[in-house]
């Protein structure tokens, strides 16, 4: 496939994670589908990733938080490497579809844009970006997450 097959009939491919949208890719297990990113296939050519997973994380996993530069899971195993190499993997999507836009999943260690949890398990927030959505920050893409879709133009 070339990136032209990705931006047939005009329409912008755009990252979405892939929980978001039902595929079984979740931490925990459980797949749940945010139908306003759904409806985002009717304006977009939607480009599912989950950096965990092609890190070589399974689901379902541990929860992880991050904790300075690294990744931690609850039970206290370091996965930091596997999520760089999800990072670089969804880079590597994004080259081959031309993707520069994504829609990710709040406070996620990999996806939250903007805030995550503090590495202490204990639910608190802070400001910051996953791993994942840091990167894309930093290479320039427009992050969103679904409450902020109203922003894709």
């Amino acid at each position: 496939m070339t990136r032209d097959d990705f931006q047939e009939k005009g329409r912008q491919p755009l990252l979405v994670s892939a929980c978001l949208l039902g595929v079984y890719c979740r931490y925990d297990g459980r797949m749940e589908t945010d139908g306003r990113v759904a409806d985002l296939a009717s304006r977009f050519t939607l480009i599912p990733v989950c950096p965990e997973q092609l890190g070589g994380l399974p689901t379902p996993r541990d929860a992880v938080e991050l904790s300075g530069d690294r990744a931690l899971a609850r039970s206290g195993a370091d996965v930091t490497e596997a999520f760089y190499r999800g990072v670089e993997q969804v880079l590597r999507i994004a080259s081959l579809t031309g993707a520069r836009a994504a829609v990710l999943q709040p406070r996620s260690p990999s996806c939250g844009i903007g805030v995550i949890y503090d590495g202490t398990f204990t639910g608190v927030r802070i400001e910051g970006h996953g791993m994942l959505a840091g990167r894309l920050a930093e290479e320039g893409f427009f992050l969103c997450t679904p409450d902020g879709l109203d922003r894709l133009a």
